[in-house]
Parts: C-alpha cells; structure tokens; sequence
C-alpha cells in the first residue's frame, strides 16, 4: 500500500496544512495549495488538481465553519440564505468558464481588490468592532444577491473569494472582523461542496493524495481557528489586509503576464 503513495505526498502534506491555518484564520487557502498541486504533480490534469484540491478544502473549511459556530456569534439566517444562493450560483459560474474569458475579468477583480483594500485602509473602524444590524427583508436580499454573485466568482474565476466574504458581511451586516471569518467559512463550505458535485462523479479527484491532504488541512484548520479566536478582530484585521496585498499583487503579475 505504501508503494502506491506519491513521494511528494509529505510536502504536500506540509502545503495542506499551512493552507488549511491560514484559510481558516482569513481565507485564501487556495492561493498556497492549488499553486503546490500544480508545481508537485505537473503530470496530472488542472481538473484533477482542481478536484483535489477542492476535496481537502471543503474538510478544512467545514472544521474550521464548526470551531467558529461553536464559539462565535453571528446572524445565521442571511449567512445560510446566501450560501443556499452561493451554493446553487457556483454551477452557473462553472457552467460560464466554456462560454467567459477569465481574462477579462481578471481587471475587474483587481480594480474591487484595491478599492477594497483602500476602503478598509480608510475607514479605521471598520470591522473593529461588532455592530450587527437587524436583520429585515434588505438584508435577506443583500444575502441573497451577495451569495450568488459570490457564489458565481468562486465558480467561474475564485481567488480571493474568502476576503471578498469578508469584506461584504463587515460592510452590509456590521460584523467585526472576527464574525465576518466565521461567516464567510459557512459560505465557503456551500461554493465548495458545490464544486465537488461536479469533481467527484467525473472522476476528476485524486483520493490517494486527496485524503491525507483534507486530514493535515483539518489539522491546520483547527490551529488557525484557535489562533484567530485568541487573536481576535485586531489579528484577523492584519491578517486580512496582508492577503488583500497579496491577492492584487498577483493579480497584477498576472493581469501584466496575460497582456
């Protein structure tokens, strides 16, 4: 059985778990582990890697969904109606990859990122501290919309999916930073199972590495929970602000590469 085992298996194990605490604490796991599958394993097609790497995402994810749930607050009813909406939103965005050029969406993404950046830079508030809003019918719309355009992003293109989460759950429901994370994993948990609908009837996982690699993302899920709920809002705060830095430095390489 050992035999069958990849040799880049421990350094995938090690990408997995790094990915699996950062996401966890801020999202954008996915900006560490899918560029570690497509430089380990060259030899596999992008749909397998994707599959993979959805398949240890969704356990690290959902661990890291549950740790906050348990021990966090947040308004449950917009969170679950925008991730039913996300959740059914992703396939359309899948569907759109055959008929859309990232390309061209790919300045869009760059131009929200920075104003994004900009606006939290600003506004030195926002997100400190929890405010929420009452919950009526324009915040269940504002879920809804804001779930499937989201949803459709992390099917069709998805970097920065989780920051963008964020971003709208501290802007439109006056979360701090902390509950804004714990919502968006919720969120992310529905765009992710959605995507394996589609990776695990095709065939399009690798269970062999798939499988110890959503054990060490679990692993680095719960670390990165713990350390954001000991950290709080003023460590997600950084930490959100660095990957949005992140985030439109590649896009920028990438936006420059493509041109």
């Amino acid at each position: 059985m050992l035999e069958l085992l990849p040799p880049e298996l421990p350094w995938l194990l090690v990408i997995a778990f790094i990915s699996g605490l950062v996401d966890a604490a801020v999202g954008g796991g996915g900006l560490i582990q899918l560029p570690g599958l497509f430089t380990t394993l060259p030899q596999h097609t992008p749909a397998a890697l994707l599959g993979t790497n959805k398949f240890s995402s969704v356990f690290g994810t959902g661990a890291s969904a549950w740790r906050y749930a348990r021990s966090v607050k947040f308004p449950w009813r917009p969170v679950l109606l925008a991730s039913a909406a996300a959740f059914a939103c992703s396939f359309l965005g899948a569907t759109a990859v055959t008929l859309l050029s990232k390309d061209a969406v790919r300045p869009l993404v760059l131009t929200l990122l920075i104003v994004m950046l900009g606006y939290t830079l600003a506004k030195k508030d926002f997100g400190a501290l929890h405010r929420p809003r009452e919950i009526g019918s324009k915040e269940l719309t504002i879920a809804l919309i804001m779930g499937g355009v989201i949803g459709f992003y992390d099917g069709f293109f998805g970097p920065g999916t989780g920051s963008f989460l964020i971003f709208l759950f501290v802007r439109f429901f006056g979360l701090d930073f902390l509950r804004a994370s714990a919502a968006s994993k919720v969120v992310n948990v529905a765009t992710n199972v959605a995507a394996l609908s589609f990776f695990v009837p095709s065939g399009n996982v690798l269970l062999a590495i798939a499988v110890p690699m959503a054990i060490a993302n679990i692993s680095g899920a719960v670390v990165g929970t713990r350390m954001a709920l000991r950290g709080g809002t003023p460590l997600i705060r950084k930490l959100f602000l660095a990957l949005v830095v992140v985030l439109i430095a590649r896009m920028a390489w990438d936006t420059l590469g493509s041109a």
